[in-house]
């Protein structure tokens, strides 16, 4: 996990995963397949990976899609995000840029949420429901493993309450 510089425009101070917007050169790298859109997003991540956390994935490393959230409809600037996960590799220590991002660290995602509910660590929304979802698995072999049989479908969560009082609920949740 990365944390974001407490200047960023999106998510200061917030530790979160590596990534970025796809940008021409991601998507002129895969013009012409059939999947231009999603091999863009998986060059995207990648190069995301590398220049925030320093960690460079050789071109046989499989980045597997893990999830996709799109931004509530209420927040006005919206983004269409996808997750991905891969194995890292052996002995890979992640080195923040210094610009984007000022601190990298490795935890296991209990770890991170108990930081985060300790106070000492802030989370995203998305970060802690991925964060609660990968704790169920022992190892990055069984998330690999399990990303290879998920289907991913658009996951768009809704706001409700007002603007004093208001929480964010998912898809399956009794309020959405």
């Amino acid at each position: 996990m990365v944390q974001r510089n407490p200047a960023a425009r999106f998510m200061p101070g917030a530790w979160v995963f590596p990534g970025g917007s796809v940008d021409e050169a991601d998507r002129e790298s895969v013009q012409g397949d059939a999947e231009a859109d999603e091999l863009a997003h998986v060059a995207c991540a990648r190069r995301e990976l590398g220049e925030e956390a320093g960690i460079d994935l050789d071109g046989d490393v499989e980045l597997l899609p893990w999830s996709r959230w799109i931004t509530p409809e209420v927040v006005p600037i919206r983004f269409d995000t996808r997750f991905y996960v891969a194995l890292a590799p052996a002995h890979a220590s992640a080195e923040p840029d210094g610009e984007e991002v000022v601190d990298a660290a490795w935890m296991g995602p209990a770890d991170a949420i108990e930081r985060n509910r300790s106070g000492s660590f802030e989370l995203s929304f998305p970060t802690i429901k991925h964060l609660e979802g990968l704790i169920e698995y022992a190892s990055a072999d069984e998330v690999i493993e399990a990303a290879r049989a998920r289907e991913v479908k658009p996951i768009l969560p809704r706001v409700v309450g007002d603007r004093d009082d208001f929480r964010v609920v998912l898809p399956g949740d009794p309020e959405y």
